[in-house]
C-alpha cells in the first residue's frame, strides 16, 4: 500500500477556534489551561481527518499557538536572554512574552518565512547562545496522538534552517554555533525515538536556497552527526528546486527525502535515481501553496514511471504544509458550483492524495468516480467563458512603452509636491488603518447578514471616519488617513470588487499568530469595473484642510497574497492588476487627493529562492508597480509601504519602482534596515517605522526619539517621514492613541533639536529641501 502523508496541516480551525481562544485569553477572558485544552481539541481533530483520509501517519509538531519557528527557540531553549526568564514560567507565558513583547523588551524581531505570505519569529543568537533541549511539549502531543490510535511521524525545523533563519548582532558567526546545536537536536530525536515515534520529518527548506559552501558543508556535517541518534529522518525541502543541493540531499545519511514536486516536477525523476536503494523519496505532487483542484491525469503521469521504480518506496505527499491553504471547502455552500469545482482545500487535497495512491496501488477502477468527477471540473474550468476576457488582454497587449514612468523625474516632483502639500520637516503620517473594533466587525457582518441596510451602515461608517479625522487632528499628525473601517483586509476588500476573483467565506488562513486572512481566489482575466476606494477617502478629506492619503493596495502584493490561477504566466495576471489600480489612482488623483500610498508589502516575498532567478521578477514586478502608478501629475505624491522584509539585496530594485515615499519596517531590527538604504544612497523620500504594530507594547517618547536620531543621522531630514511600521488594525484604541501621541511627540522634539542645530525655522526649512 502507498504511504501517504502530509508536511504539516492548518491549525487554526475549520471555524478559526485558535485565532478566537488566542485573543479572548490574551484579553484575560480564558486561562492558559483553557486555552492548552482548544489546542489539543484541534490537534485531535486535524488527525482524525488525516486518518479518515487515509494517510499513512499523522503529522505531530506542527501545530503551534503562535508560530513554529517560535515553538523550536521554546524547544531549544535559546529564549534571549535579554527577557530575562528564571525557568519557572509557563511555555505559553515564555512564547507570548517574546512574540508580543513586555513592557521591559520589544518582541523578537518578525519577518517572512521564506516566499509565503506567513510570519515567523526571527530567533536571536550570540557568541554565548546556549541551547538546552525541552521537547516535553512536543512529547506530550505525540502521546496525544498515539493515546488516539494514530501512527505518529514528528516533524522538527531542521537545524540548518533554523540557523539560517537566526540574526546575530555584529560578526555573523552562526555557524559557529552548529555543533552545540546539534547536541540539543540530538537531545530531542532520541527523546522522540523513546517515545516509539518511527519516523520524523527534518524541514529544510533552505535546500531550495543557493547555498554558499560553508553551508552546504555545514548540512552535510549536520546529517552526519544526527544519523542514528532516534527515529528515522525524512529530508525535507520545498518552496522550490533543490538544484545544486540535490545532489548533496541524496548523499545524506537520511531515511528519505521529501521533493516539491509542483515547484520543481524535473526533480523527481532525479532524486529517485540519486537515492539509496533503501531510501524513500516522498513525492510533493499537490499543491500545499495553492486552491486549484488536481489534474490527475498529469500527476499519474509523473508517478507511474516512479512507482515502477521505486515500488513501495515511493511516498506521496503534499508539496510543502498545507498551513498555506484554507481548511475545508465543505464549509463553501454558498459558493459558485462552477467555481467550487475548480478547487481544493486542505481537507480535499487529503482526499487527492487517497485517490492517487489507491490508483497506483489498484487501477483506476478502484476511484473511477473520483476521477471521472475531477477530469470533468477540469475540463469545465478551461472552456469556462468566465476565465478569458478580450478586453483586458487587449489593454495589456497595447500598452504604451512609456506606461511604467511619471512624467518627471523625482527632483521635480518633489518640488511641486512642496508647493501643494506644504507640510513640515518630518511630517508624521500613520500607515493607513486604525483599529478595527468589535463594533466594526459587527456592523460589517450584520450588513453582510442583511440586518443592516446599506443607508445606515454607510452613515455607521461615515460616523467612524469622522471620529478618526478629529482624533488624528487632535493628535497633529501631518498627514492624515481615512482609517479604513469599511475594509475587512487589504487584499480581500479590493478582491471582492474586481472582475475576475472570487472570495471565499471561510477560506481563512494563518499569517501569524491570531491574525487571519482571506486570500482572493484569482481565476480569471482582473478588471475594475468601478472606482473602489474614492468615495470613502473623499468624504474623508472633506472633513479637514489637512492632506488625507488615499489607500490603494498595489499589484504586487494582491498577486502575492491571492491564489492566483495557474494557467497563465503571473506576470500577465500582474499587468493586469497593475492597470486596475492605475485606474483607482487616476479616479483619486480626478477626486482632488494629493497623496495616494500604494502598498506594496509583499514586494520582496514574490522574489524566486533562487538568486539566479531574481533579476526577471524584479524587473516585472518594479515595472507593475510603476504602471500602477506611473499615470498622475508631478505633484501628486506616490507613498508605498513595505513591511518585514529584509531589503540590502534588493535595493536598486526598489528605487526603480520610483515611489515618492518609501515607508518601512524598522522598529524591531532598530534602525539597522536603514542603514542599507543610506549607504545604497537611496535617492528617495524614506519613512522609518519608529515602533512596532504587532506587539501591544507602548514605546515611550524617549525610544521613538533614539530612533529618529539614528535615521536623521543616515539620512537628510528633508527626505525623512515619521510613522509606525505597519497599519494599526490588530491594535486597541488605548494602545494606538498613546503610541501615536508619543510619536507626534518624539517628531516635535527631533524638529526642535534640528532647530537649535541649523539655528532658526529657516534653517530646518533649508535642511527640508536638501
Amino acid at each position: 500500500m502507498t504511504m501517504l502523508h502530509v508536511p504539516g496541516y492548518p491549525r487554526i480551525g475549520v471555524r478559526r477556534e485558535l485565532k478566537f481562544a488566542l485573543e479572548r485569553h490574551w484579553r484575560g477572558e480564558i486561562t492558559e489551561q483553557a486555552l492548552e485544552e482548544t489546542g489539543r481539541e484541534l490537534r485531535l481533530r486535524h488527525w482524525a481527518q488525516q486518518r479518515d483520509a487515509g494517510m499513512s501517519f499523522v503529522t505531530v509538531g506542527d501545530f503551534a499557538f503562535y508560530d513554529h519557528v517560535l515553538e523550536m527557540i521554546d524547544l531549544l531553549g535559546c529564549a534571549p536572554a535579554r527577557f530575562g526568564f528564571r525557568g519557572d514560567e509557563s511555555p505559553l507565558s515564555r512564547q507570548f512574552a517574546m512574540a508580543r513583547g513586555t513592557p521591559a523588551q520589544p518582541a523578537l524581531e518578525m519577518t517572512k518565512w521564506f516566499d509565503t505570505n506567513y510570519h515567523y519569529l526571527v530567533p536571536e543568537l550570540s557568541p554565548d547562545t546556549a541551547f538546552t533541549a525541552g521537547p516535553e511539549r512536543l512529547l506530550e502531543q505525540v502521546g496525544e496522538a498515539r493515546g488516539a490510535g494514530h501512527p505518529v511521524k514528528a516533524v522538527l525545523v531542521g537545524p540548518l534552517t533554523f540557523l539560517w533563519l537566526s540574526k546575530m548582532r555584529g560578526p555573523d558567526r552562526r555557524l559557529e554555533l552548529l555543533e552545540t546545536l546539534l547536541d540539543a537536536y540530538r537531545d530531542v530525536l532520541g527523546r522522540l525515538a523513546e517515545a516509539g515515534v518511527a519516523w520524523v520529518q527534518m524541514d529544510e527548506p533552505v535546500l531550495a536556497l543557493e547555498l554558499t559552501e560553508a553551508w552546504r558543508t555545514a548540512l552535510a556535517t549536520a546529517y552526519r552527526a544526527l544519523h542514528g541518534s532516534g527515529p528515522k529522518m525524512l529530508l525535507a525541502g520545498y518552496f522550490g528546486a533543490l538544484g545544486e543541493n540535490l545532489s548533496l540531499a541524496c548523499m545524506l545519511p537520511v531515511q528519505g527525502l521529501h521533493v516539491d514536486a509542483v515547484r520543481a516536477p524535473q526533480e523527481l525523476l532525479r532524486a529517485a535515481q540519486a537515492l539509496p536503494s533503501d531510501a524513500v523519496l516522498s513525492a510533493g505532487i499537490i499543491d500545499g501553496r495553492n486552491v486549484w483542484r488536481a489534474d490527475p491525469d498529469a500527476v499519474l503521469a509523473q508517478l507511474v514511471p516512479l512507482r515502477e521504480r521505486l515500488d513501495q518506496r515511493l511516498w506521496l505527499s503534499t508539496s510543502c504544509s498545507l498551513l498555506h491553504v484554507p481548511h475545508d471547502l465543505g464549509q463553501e455552500t454558498d459558493l459558485d458550483p462552477e467555481l467550487r469545482g475548480w478547487l481544493s482545500f486542505a481537507r480535499q487535497k487529503l482526499d487527492e492524495l487517497r485517490v492517487l495512491g489507491r490508483v497506483l496501488d489498484a487501477g483506476e477502477s478502484a476511484e473511477a468516480d473520483a476521477l471521472k468527477a475531477a477530469r470533468s471540473a477540469l475540463a469545465a474550468r478551461r472552456r469556462s467563458p468566465r476565465v478569458c476576457n478580450e478586453r483586458v488582454r487587449q489593454r495589456v497587449a497595447v500598452l504604451d512603452a512609456g506606461a511604467d514612468r511619471r512624467t518627471s523625474p523625482y527632483g521635480a516632483r518633489q518640488a511641486a509636491q512642496r508647493a501643494r502639500l506644504e507640510l513640515p520637516c518630518l511630517p508624521t503620517t500613520t500607515i493607513g488603518s486604525f483599529p478595527q473594533t468589535r463594533e466594526i466587525r459587527a456592523a460589517r457582518a450584520d450588513h453582510r447578514a442583511g440586518r443592516l441596510n446599506q443607508v445606515y451602515y454607510r452613515a455607521y461608517l461615515q460616523t467612524e471616519i469622522a471620529r478618526v479625522i478629529r482624533l488624528q487632528e487632535s493628535l497633529g499628525l501631518d498627514v492624515l488617513v481615512h482609517g479604513e473601517p469599511e475594509r475587512n483586509d487589504m487584499v480581500q476588500y479590493f478582491g471582492e470588487q474586481l472582475d475576475g476573483v472570487l472570495i471565499t467565506r471561510h477560506g481563512w488562513v494563518q499569517s501569524y499568530g491570531s491574525r487571519c486572512v482571506n486570500p482572493p481566489v484569482i481565476y480569471g482575466d482582473v478588471s475594475r469595473p468601478a472606482p473602489m476606494t474614492v468615495d470613502w477617502t473623499t468624504y474623508a478629506q472633506g472633513l479637514t484642510p489637512r492632506p488625507v492619503k488615499g489607500m490603494l493596495t498595489g499589484p504586487v502584493t494582491i498577486l502575492q497574497w491571492s491564489f492566483v490561477r495557474d494557467d497563465q504566466p503571473r506576470t500577465e495576471t500582474c499587468l493586469q492588476l497593475a492597470l486596475a489600480i492605475r485606474d483607482e489612482a487616476l479616479d483619486l488623483e480626478r477626486a482632488g487627493i494629493g497623496i495616494i500610498q500604494i502598498d506594496e508589502p509583499a514586494f520582496r516575498e514574490g522574489l524566486p529562492l533562487a538568486r539566479s532567478h531574481w533579476d526577471a521578477y524584479l524587473d516585472w514586478a518594479a515595472r507593475c508597480f510603476r504602471i500602477a502608478a506611473g499615470g498622475v501629475r508631478d505633484d501628486t505624491r506616490i507613498h508605498t509601504h513595505m513591511c518585514y522584509s529584509e531589503f540590502n539585496d534588493i535595493l536598486p530594485a526598489i528605487a526603480a519602482m520610483d515611489a515618492d515615499v518609501i515607508t518601512i519596517e524598522t522598529s524591531r531590527s532598530h534602525m539597522e534596515l536603514l542603514n542599507a538604504f543610506a549607504e545604497f544612497h537611496y535617492p528617495n523620500g524614506i519613512g522609518p517605522g519608529v515602533y512596532d504594530v504587532h506587539a501591544p507594547r507602548v514605546p515611550s517618547v524617549e525610544e521613538m526619539t533614539a530612533l529618529l536620531e539614528k535615521a536623521v543621522a543616515v539620512v537628510s531630514p528633508g527626505r525623512l517621514w515619521v510613522n509606525p511600521d505597519c497599519g494599526l488594525k490588530t491594535r486597541t484604541w488605548p494602545e494606538t492613541r498613546a503610541a501615536l501621541e508619543n510619536m507626534v511627540y518624539a517628531a516635535q522634539v527631533m524638529r526642535e533639536r534640528l532647530n537649535a542645530e541649523t539655528g532658526s525655522a529657516s534653517g530646518i526649512r533649508e535642511a527640508v529641501m536638501k
